[in-house]
């Protein structure tokens, strides 16, 4: 285990509109996928990446994430959990109202993403990077997602979900670092967007760029809840495959 990481925050607040029906008595995190709610999945590989404190963002249906997943130890980890409030802060207003929590410097990806690239290399990207905040990309060209990304040399130069370049060759991979300092100038108690905190970080040379070469899989729409079943599947079969296998060899 890698007990120097630091704390994960995951984004698990949104009303999640790409997936109602599915999603109308229940948060994204809580769907039912390869027999067991998603969050299962999600926390058993961050475990196994090295990730022990972790703090989940709560908004919408957020009492059933923590009625389902506790303290997080029978999962192997230590789990708190910060919520929205009366009203919904956004992925941005979100992590900064968790920040208390968190510490000075943090992981932080969606409740809907569950990412194989390994998390320890980013850390160690971010820490030799001197940059206030990290973003880990892959090469897209737009076969997962519209590219959103511009990364040269370990650097992110220009990143917006909305206006797009043809210089643009990577897409947002779904794993980040930074330090609390790049949230104090944004509203506390207020909503905002966690990708507008990117864009001006990017915008001032502020922004590190760690490239993964695996893809990303995520629940957060039917075609990508779909690729990550048959992925989840598929994992599943293989250890079953290799327990089989391993009765095998002691009889």
């Amino acid at each position: 285990m890698h007990s120097d990481l630091p704390p994960l925050a995951i984004l698990a607040g949104g009303l999640a509109t790409r997936m109602r029906p599915a999603t109308n008595d229940v948060p994204k995190s809580m769907l039912k996928i390869s027999g067991e709610p998603f969050v299962a999945h999600q926390l058993r590989l961050l475990v196994g990446q090295g990730i022990e404190d972790i703090v989940i963002c709560c908004g919408h249906f957020g009492d059933q994430i923590e009625a389902f997943a506790g303290d997080g130890a029978r999962f192997g980890c230590h789990i708190r959990y910060s919520y929205d409030g009366n009203s919904l802060l956004g992925t941005g207003g979100a992590l900064r109202r968790a920040v208390p929590l968190l510490g000075d410097s943090f992981f932080v990806m969606y409740g809907d993403s569950y990412l194989l690239a390994n998390p320890v290399r980013a850390w160690r990207a971010f820490l030799l990077s001197g940059r206030p905040a990290l973003m880990t990309v892959v090469r897209s060209d737009r076969q997962w997602d519209a590219s959103n990304v511009e990364a040269v040399d370990g650097e992110i130069l220009f990143y917006d979900k909305h206006s797009r370049t043809p210089r643009m060759r990577h897409v947002d991979y779904g794993l980040s670092l930074m330090r609390s300092s790049v949230l104090a100038p944004w509203p506390d108690d207020e909503r905002f967007d966690l990708a507008d905190v990117m864009r001006d970080l990017a915008t001032n040379r502020r922004l590190a760029a760690h490239e993964v070469h695996t893809r990303f899989y995520e629940i957060g729409s039917p075609e990508g809840f779909r690729a990550t079943e048959q992925m989840l599947e598929a994992l599943r079969k293989s250890r079953e495959s290799e327990l089989l296998s391993l009765a095998g060899c002691e009889r």
